[in-house]
């Protein structure tokens, strides 16, 4: 504890480190803030009473809801969140393995990284522009029409501009804090909304518990137990790697005829090298069956409520195989081994026992298909996790935070944002706040 409260001291004494730390924790408070501000025109009781109750229930609105820290169900101006901008940003990086131009820009550098985020804000507001009319009419099949203070084509002109106007300074939010602030600013974004959800899922299990007599705060007291140890499980996933050890040639100085010897390195490979996408392209598959419920067919209808139930058997089977397909389909599209191969084989250097070029390629290419598979089954079974707990009497709220794409979000951007706090502190020789990589003070 002694060390910890010196590391936050030496934190405030760092006045760059001190500024980005207040910027972005101002910044989250402003769009904590535009997430309480409703849309104009409407009845925002019955709005927010309708949608807390189409949400409450779980399901994929209860998961959006949730990512948008309750702005989906308040009727906010930035109901939509973050997340046309991540839909938009997956467009873009899908297209850039088949689209010669995006794997142009690729290459270019800072000018080519510009260009792509540009075209990523403007398809960010083609997606808002499909999923804002969806929202709209969603509220309106909910409430009465004496709850609109404006009349229909109104109301819907000027929720559009709203809603994309929200979405727009949600992106603009999100770039600031990663350009002047700590980490990547649209995962803090989107894990300040999950945060948000927090302490009312909690109050609400310890008052199921506690009122209904259902081990009251000794049952309180091991859920708690239980969640960080899955939160401990998390860590390991995101931060487990194999390291391929690499071994770089002996150099030679001309004129001294020095010799220098070799270097010893490795390359690591991420047990998760993929993170929550493969949960997030699942979850928008999981989608269709929500659809097929609706179908007139019988049989049809039938097939899609069964797959349609968040905490159902059949819905967390194919959750769970979707997800194990996607992490190495993600895997083999964003890890380019023959790239890593080659540019291994520029630097001087080579893998003990194999050769550079294919060869390389290869067997990086087998290891990683190798541990894609454990780490693909340890995010199916964290992603189902909330499904299994809810059995054992836990609220669908509280058991949300048991596991899938919220926990492993804030898992994984509470580690890059202590990262990025410790290069800053071991930069200016300070310990840093994780054990592993620390660096005394320098001496005098």
């Amino acid at each position: 504890m002694k060390k910890l409260i010196q590391t936050i001291k030496d934190i405030w004494t760092i006045e760059e480190l001190r500024n980005k730390i207040l910027l972005t924790l101002g910044l989250m408070a402003i769009y904590r803030f535009a997430a309480q501000v409703p849309l104009p025109g409407i009845d925002i009781a019955a709005a927010q009473t309708a949608l807390q109750n189409q949400t409450s229930g779980g399901g994929i609105l209860g998961l959006l809801d949730m990512f948008t820290g309750g702005a989906f169900a308040k009727a906010s101006i930035v109901a939509l969140g973050i997340m046309p901008y991540i839909s938009a940003s997956i467009v873009v990086q899908l297209m850039g393995i088949a689209v010669p131009y995006l794997q142009k820009l690729q290459k270019e550098g800072e000018s080519g990284r510009k260009k792509i985020n540009q075209i990523t804000r403007w398809l960010t507001i083609a997606i808002t522009m499909v999923q804002g009319p969806a929202y709209i009419t969603n509220i309106y099949q909910l409430i009465p029409s004496s709850a609109f203070y404006i009349s229909g084509s109104m109301f819907w002109l000027s929720s559009m501009v709203v809603l994309t106007a929200g979405t727009i300074f949600a992106m603009w939010l999100g770039e600031k804090i990663t350009d002047k602030g700590i980490g990547n600013g649209i995962s803090l974004l989107i894990m300040i909304g999950i945060i948000a959800r927090f302490p009312g899922s909690f109050i609400q299990e310890a008052v199921s518990k506690v009122t209904a007599s259902d081990g009251g705060l000794i049952m309180i007291l091991i859920e708690v137990i239980m969640w960080f140890f899955v939160i401990m499980i998390c860590v390991y996933l995101v931060t487990a790697v194999r390291r391929i050890a690499v071994q770089y040639a002996r150099k030679t100085v001309a004129g001294n005829i020095k010799s220098v010897a070799g270097t010893r390195d490795y390359i690591p490979l991420k047990l998760n090298s993929s993170g929550v996408m493969p949960i997030i392209f699942a979850q928008a598959i999981m989608f269709a069956p929500a659809l097929l419920a609706r179908s007139g067919n019988e049989t049809i209808k039938a097939i899609g409520i069964q797959f349609s139930d968040m905490f159902g058997f059949w819905y967390n089977l194919l959750f769970a195989v979707l997800i194990i397909v996607f992490s190495y389909f993600y895997t083999a599209i964003t890890i380019p081994t023959n790239k890593m191969a080659d540019d291994l084989k520029r630097s001087g250097g080579f893998i003990p026992g194999v050769r550079p070029g294919k060869d390389t390629a290869e067997l990086l290419d087998r290891v990683l298909s190798l541990i894609t598979f454990p780490g693909s089954l340890f995010l199916a079974a964290v992603a189902i996790l909330p499904a299994i707990v809810v059995k054992f009497g836990l609220t669908q709220s509280w058991a949300l935070f048991y596991g899938g794409t919220s926990l492993l979000i804030m898992v994984g951007v509470a580690i890059d944002t202590i990262q990025q706090i410790n290069s800053h502190l071991l930069n200016r020789h300070y310990d840093g706040l994780m054990k592993k990589g620390t660096k005394r003070k320098s001496v005098a």
